[in-house]
């Protein structure tokens, strides 16, 4: 594969090709263990090429465009000294896997556990989650979504300003680290998804512009110039990302990937990037032998990102909204088309709740219906990295409602019929933020994030955001692990255990085979016609109900209800005898 970084050929031989198709020289200067500079031959197709020997995974080096100065490989696996050094081989056949028995998990069967490798430990690194993992497997995980860590600048990042798709953030641990991570969760049975972003570059550090028509300014995005799938030099772009797709599943050994904001992926050719993307899973599926997955974060409410373009799943993001405005009154300020207790039965049994009536937020009719879509096609959740970090002090749920009002929510999205996520921490009521945070060098770009955060929250009156640069708002954001099992976070974390561990023994809740009815304001119950019977009573009022006929006994709730009655804020679950 071209122009996706240093390819082995035999023995010290190694091939370097990079895509630039309107230069008319490139050169490959080595810089060490020895100094050397070579010339590289062009081809038809844009991609200059040269073969060296000598070459080893101490091999440091750079690309010198048209004779000009050092810059790093755009498709360079490994950059150790941060987003402006120099590019570095990796020979990823040096790794020992532990996992040739893995075949994956079934896409139905995943308990999703976001997390951010920065904050999920004190030290921040791969190898320190590790040791987190045995917790996870107690708790029911059996399946981790990885922010993405894509070499970004600095330290400190959530991810999405990442510069070099295919290399490992040296800070967390590299190439190495990542893969000991992935090797440790197959072993224990948990499946690794990988968040990459494939609609944006970040600012700092990005170099693609020196070797060619990488961005289009026919179409525009929020973060940056947009990437050119389908404008004049747009076949080295799309190949490119689809083998990043390649990189990830075959020399790290993901599971799946995430893929952020699909909406801001622009195609309007008639071979889509979106469709290619799949096709490239699709054979990585049959050539691994092992579960493959391709799961879209979307704005659109579109099925199509489902039956056209062939995601195996997407985030529903109109779940949360529906969930979170009952429980969490205050959230209409965010989410002004949401509040109803319909809207909530629509998202248990339909998915989208937009689904093609007019929208407030966005004033115009919005999405179409995803009703008689399979459950385990979306993702739900009650809070993930976006919507507990892009509020202004970054609070999580747990800091917003009480315990009693998490504990409902939780059972609503865990025994819901779809995939459920949980944002780290969540178990245990986690009091610590997730905020904004970043480490830049380039003070014009320090004081740009800031003005723009300042501005961006300014409407919202109260508070001012704490300053993204800052390391102390880096810091205040790590997870308190000693607090896991204390008080009220104890309490939670037994909670969680519980319902993820009835959820599991629990017949799956396919959509097709449940009845969703409100009850009363604010109180939902979901029939399953294999013989179970959900009730959520998301208000403060106790409520009577009636069954179905048959005999039916309680087995779990937060509270022990009286039959024909549900105490308020509380979830109980029949069983038919």
């Amino acid at each position: 594969m071209k122009g996706c970084g240093p390819i082995f050929i035999e023995g010290n031989k190694w091939k370097f090709s990079v895509w630039a198709p309107e230069l008319a020289t490139m050169s490959l200067h080595i810089i060490s263990p020895s100094q050397a500079m070579y010339p590289m031959q062009k081809d038809e197709e844009g991609y200059f090429t040269v073969e060296c020997d000598g070459i080893s995974e101490n091999t440091y080096y750079f690309y010198q465009p048209d004779d000009d100065v050092d810059v790093p490989d755009p498709a360079s696996h490994f950059q150790p000294n941060g987003v402006h050094g120099c590019s570095a081989v990796v020979d990823h056949r040096s790794f020992k896997w532990h996992d040739e028995t893995w075949r994956g998990r079934a896409l139905r069967d995943l308990i999703i556990y976001e997390l951010h490798i920065g904050t999920f430990t004190d030290t921040g690194t791969f190898e320190s989650a590790i040791q987190q993992l045995d917790d996870l497997v107690d708790l029911g995980i059996n399946a981790i979504e990885i922010m993405p860590v894509a070499q970004f600048p600095g330290k400190r990042n959530w991810g999405y300003d990442g510069v070099f798709p295919y290399a490992v953030q040296n800070s967390y641990g590299g190439p190495d680290g990542l893969k000991m991570l992935v090797d440790a969760c197959h072993q224990k049975g948990i499946a690794v998804i990988l968040d990459v972003v494939y609609n944006h570059m970040g600012p700092e550090g990005n170099y693609f512009n020196k070797f060619g028509p990488w961005f289009t300014k026919a179409y525009h995005v929020p973060w940056g110039d947009a990437i050119n799938f389908d404008q004049q030099w747009s076949d080295g772009v799309r190949e490119y990302f689809l083998n990043n797709i390649e990189h990830w599943i075959t020399n790290y050994h993901i599971d799946g990937l995430r893929l952020d904001a699909i909406h801001t992926i622009f195609d309007v050719g008639a071979d889509h990037i979106l469709a290619a993307f799949n096709r490239r899973a699709d054979k990585l599926r049959e050539k691994a032998g092992r579960n493959i997955f391709l799961i879209a974060e979307s704005d659109l409410n579109d099925p199509r990102i489902l039956s056209e373009y062939k995601f195996d799943a997407q985030w529903l993001d109109d779940f949360h909204h529906s969930l979170y405005v009952i429980v969490h009154p205050d959230g209409k300020k965010q989410y002004e088309d949401f509040g109803s207790t319909h809207q909530l039965a629509k998202a248990f049994k339909d998915g989208f709740v937009s689904s093609g009536g007019f929208v407030k937020f966005r004033k115009k009719k919005y999405g179409a219906s995803s009703a008689g879509i399979e459950g385990d096609k979306f993702v739900v959740f009650i809070q993930n990295h976006d919507q507990v970090g892009n509020r202004v002090l970054g609070e999580r749920i747990s800091s917003l409602i009480g315990t009693r009002e998490l504990m409902v929510a939780a059972a609503a999205m865990i025994l819901s019929p779809y995939i459920p996520m949980l944002f780290m921490g969540e178990e245990y009521a986690e009091d610590a933020p997730f905020m904004y945070f970043v480490d830049h060098s380039d003070k014009e770009l320090i004081k740009a994030v800031r003005e723009g955060r300042k501005k961006e929250f300014a409407h919202m009156g109260e508070h001012e955001p704490k300053d993204a640069q800052d390391e102390k708002t880096f810091l205040e954001c790590k997870l308190n692990w000693n607090s896991r099992g204390q008080g009220k976070h104890g309490k939670m974390l037994q909670w969680y255990m519980d319902l993820i561990r009835l959820r599991k023994s629990l017949p799956a809740f396919e959509k097709r085979l449940i009845q969703v009815s409100v009850i009363a304001p604010k109180c939902i119950s979901i029939y399953h016609e294999e013989g179970w019977y959900l009730f959520f009573n998301l208000s403060s009022l106790e409520v009577s109900y009636s069954f179905e006929d048959g005999n039916w006994q309680q087995i779990f709730g937060n509270e022990e209800s009286s039959p024909g009655k549900i105490k308020p804020w509380s979830v109980a679950v029949y069983k038919m005898l």
